[in-house]
């Protein structure tokens, strides 16, 4: 499967977006053809090479010839409906606009289809969103993912006055997205560019386990002290990618010497029951064979400050060990079977198609216990026996 990585060490923006995916190899005659299908004239691509800090790239201008224009998002997305674009193309387009309308509204706290975008309802705002989609589209492009986010620092000009950066649209846009500043002071991620990767990037992180087969950079505007570019990354993603989920989590843990060992009950099921992932105790032995409790906490980031704190609240612990650890997982599959007690869901671990892993769901199985009086073990092996027969029927699994 192909996929696309980009590297936003300089931030991201439509026309660096689109220009990192010409350099690619995207086509540039498919990406005219396909843009006049919008119904909209009086505009061209300008697109030539440039460097940056003696980095090759290319820049791309959408050259505009229209009066200022105030649109809204039921403009905008009017004028998409209207194009002869294909569904798809129209739906991600669209979905990118709206997400850029919620963040608009968020800020100045009005209703989407009230507030006017401003730079971002343009039309060479509408050319960079609409082709950076056919561009993906052209390079047969099926997920994208995205480094963390660099934002920049400093003041920007803009319809509402001088503003700090980020943009208060873009910060709205990137929540639950890793984002950073080293101080540049510029404007290094647009609202465009914001509204494109939250919309259109599958995660956030580390570059995948992928085969590179092709490295573009699309330029910037400025000069700066790092190049002013976005670089992605094209290539067929490696087998153990395509055959297991993973995702990036947070393991807390801290040694436990003075607390009253009754009160670990309490803790773990407070944590389970605040959304961590999985709360486990080892018994372990400290300096001069000193027994001790370790706890362990595994959590999704947006979990992390709960957690810290409760560990924090809840436990004698002066201090708690943090890392962020990659989990490989069996893609899953949840099916309801029926038995002869009530309805079971069942989770259907699968590796390269095959199941590996039938799990019927436990709390599913202690309520019928409880109901029906029976042994739960009955009841936990008869949903797996429903489950296993779906599994023979269906064969294969995606």
């Amino acid at each position: 499967m192909k996929i696309a990585y980009l590297d936003c060490f300089s931030g991201v923006s439509g026309d660096m977006f689109l220009g990192a995916l010409l350099d690619a190899g995207a086509d540039e005659d498919y990406l005219k053809k396909e843009l006049k299908k919008l119904g909209i004239s009086h505009w061209n691509l300008n697109v030539r090479k440039v460097k940056k800090r003696g980095i090759s790239g290319t820049k791309l201008d959408v050259v505009v010839k229209e009066k200022e224009v105030k649109r809204t998002i039921r403009d905008i997305l009017r004028l998409l409906n209207k194009s002869a674009l294909e569904l798809d193309v129209k739906n991600k387009a669209s979905q990118v606009f709206q997400s850029l309308a919620e963040a608009e509204a968020k800020v100045h706290g009005l209703a989407p289809e009230e507030v006017h975008l401003h730079e971002a309802g343009g039309m060479d705002t509408i050319i960079d969103v609409v082709g950076t989609i056919l561009a993906l589209k052209n390079l047969e492009i099926k997920e994208l993912y995205s480094s963390k986010v660099h934002l920049g620092t400093g003041f920007v000009e803009c319809e509402h006055g001088v503003l700090p950066v980020p943009a208060p649209v873009t910060l709205e846009l990137l929540k639950d997205v890793p984002v950073y500043s080293k101080g540049v002071e510029f404007e290094l991620t647009t609202p465009t560019g914001a509204a494109l990767l939250k919309t259109l990037s599958k995660g956030f992180g580390p570059i995948p386990d992928m085969m590179v087969e092709k490295i573009g950079y699309g330029a910037g505007e400025r000069d700066l002290e790092i190049p002013n570019m976005l670089r992605v990354y094209i290539g067929e993603i490696t087998e153990r990618e395509q055959v297991l989920e993973s995702d990036e989590v947070f393991l807390l843990e801290t040694n436990i010497d003075d607390m009253n060992p009754e009160f670990f009950e309490y803790v773990v099921e407070r944590l389970l029951s605040e959304g961590s992932l999985d709360v486990y105790i080892t018994p372990i032995f400290m300096k001069k064979n000193r027994p001790a409790t370790l706890l362990s906490v595994l959590c999704q980031k947006s979990q992390f400050e709960t957690a810290l704190t409760t560990i924090f609240k809840e436990t004698t612990t002066l201090g708690i060990r943090v890392q962020k650890v990659d989990r490989l997982k069996l893609k899953r599959k949840t099916v309801s079977v029926s038995t002869k007690f009530g309805k079971v869901k069942v989770k259907i671990g699968i590796f390269k198609g095959k199941v590996f892993q039938i799990a019927p769901e436990y709390q599913d199985c202690k309520k019928l216990a409880q109901e029906c009086g029976v042994p739960l073990k009955e009841i936990y092996h008869e949903a797996k026996t429903r489950a296993s027969e779906i599994v023979e029927k269906e064969g294969q699994f995606e």
